[in-house]
């Protein structure tokens, strides 16, 4: 881990040290956690090859535009990257609505609505957990728009690679349905959700562990399945 001084300014304050101090004791997790990334990441890779080819035809066929959706979001220690996803909404969708999506909204593709459903989007997110910017277990990443939102405390959050599945996204796994029924999408994300979200994510912060990311994991496989 980075020295504490050396954090991006936003993340020296008394609120993010308490986490910092906790992470510093479980520098071995850390790397573990790592090590298990690059492994589990090549395994899946190995077996989801074929599906991931099928899924960026259907993608291409069912509408114009590319196969893959490539979007800003935030990780580790605020650093930005472009995070993949199978392309689930119309091109140029964040132009024509708000950053979330919810429930019914139009911008969806009819492939994208059984892609979403299913969580298949995320299927390319294998190349981000290889590269670094991710990790299989972690804070879902957020888009730089709302970290500019971000009170004092969840910059903790950050101090761990952003991930594919997280314990907030699996409690509010129905977040667009939350969203569907509201004018201001954005608004309500920022001012309900996302605090709420944060409840989870600073919990799972404090808690980490190798073998709690393990349980989280399998969590996951079996929300999804169900």
């Amino acid at each position: 881990m980075r020295a504490f001084d050396k954090l991006p300014r936003e993340f020296q304050n008394d609120e993010v040290r308490v986490y910092y101090d906790i992470l510093q004791k479980k520098r071995a997790s850390i790397v573990l956690k790592r090590i298990f990334d690059i492994f589990i990441s090549l395994v899946l890779l190995g077996i989801l090859l074929i599906p991931i080819a099928v899924i960026a035809v259907a993608v291409k066929l069912d509408s114009k535009g590319p196969v893959m959706f490539r979007q800003e979001r935030v990780t580790r220690y605020g650093k930005v990257f472009r995070i993949f996803k199978f392309r689930t909404m119309v091109v140029n969708a964040e132009s024509l609505g708000s950053m979330v999506t919810t429930d019914s909204d139009s911008r969806v593709t009819k492939i994208g609505r059984t892609l979403r459903k299913y969580r298949l989007d995320e299927l390319p997110q294998v190349f981000n957990v290889l590269a670094g910017s991710m990790s299989v277990v972690g804070t879902r990443p957020e888009v730089p728009k709302y970290v500019r939102q971000y009170e004092d405390a969840y910059y903790a959050t950050l101090l761990l690679p952003a991930g594919i599945t997280s314990l907030a996204s699996i409690m509010y796994k129905d977040e667009e349905k939350l969203l569907a029924s509201h004018e201001d999408a954005d608004k309500v994300y920022i001012e309900k959700i996302l605090p709420e979200k944060m409840k989870y994510n600073l919990e799972y912060t404090k808690s980490f562990g190798f073998g709690s990311d393990i349980r989280l994991m399998f969590k996951t496989v079996r929300e999804v399945l169900h």
